[in-house]
């Protein structure tokens, strides 16, 4: 990605389910494939506060911000801390199959850990599942909550918000399953 900006064009909206985070954009940046559109960045987590997403250095769709990032357990940032809530959350496919794991983390500004004031900035950090060393990446969305926890992602899962897959998803879908029948997630 040449250029800072990865906002996306007026009337566009990007809001991926979990299983599209991890099968479409995850596994295809841990395996080192090719994917299009190549539209999340590679950010170091420890180098930006998450009010500084704001300024396009993360594809950002509306108030919700994506990129990747190297598997750390520091955390930190210049002003606080990414805490984690030991809130593990299987990712699964349409077919059941766990592929990864979603990860709840929330940000304090000051010293970790203990010393810090919670903010309303949240984080959910996508991981493949025993993937090898493939496991380096995590792709994070993060969001500054405004009401109740769980309405604070654009898209759930768990609701049908009326899409359905194309006939060439639903190709990919099979042969990423076929590839998957041969890793052995647990």
């Amino acid at each position: 990605m040449g250029d800072d900006s990865v906002n996306l064009p007026p009337g566009f909206r990007f809001c991926p389910t979990d299983e599209e985070l991890v099968l479409h954009f995850l596994y295809h940046k841990a395996s080192l494939l090719p994917f299009h559109p190549n539209i999340i960045p590679d950010l170091d987590l420890c180098l930006h506060d998450p009010w500084d997403f704001i300024n396009g250095k993360t594809l950002s769709s509306g108030s919700t911000f994506y990129f990747f990032s190297k598997v750390t357990e520091n955390r930190f940032t210049k002003k606080g801390y990414w805490m984690d809530l030991d809130i593990d959350e299987p990712v699964l496919t349409s077919a059941g199959k766990k592929v990864g794991i979603k990860k709840h983390l929330v940000f304090y500004i000051g010293q970790a850990p203990g010393q810090g004031y919670e903010t309303a900035w949240i984080m959910q950090e996508y991981h493949l599942c025993n993937y090898g060393d493939r496991t380096k990446w995590v792709l994070c969305r993060v969001h500054e909550r405004t009401g109740n926890f769980a309405e604070c992602f654009c898209c759930s899962d768990d609701e049908d918000n009326g899409t359905e897959l194309s006939s060439l998803d639903e190709m990919y879908l099979s042969t990423i399953d076929d590839d998957l029948d041969e890793i052995n997630f647990s």
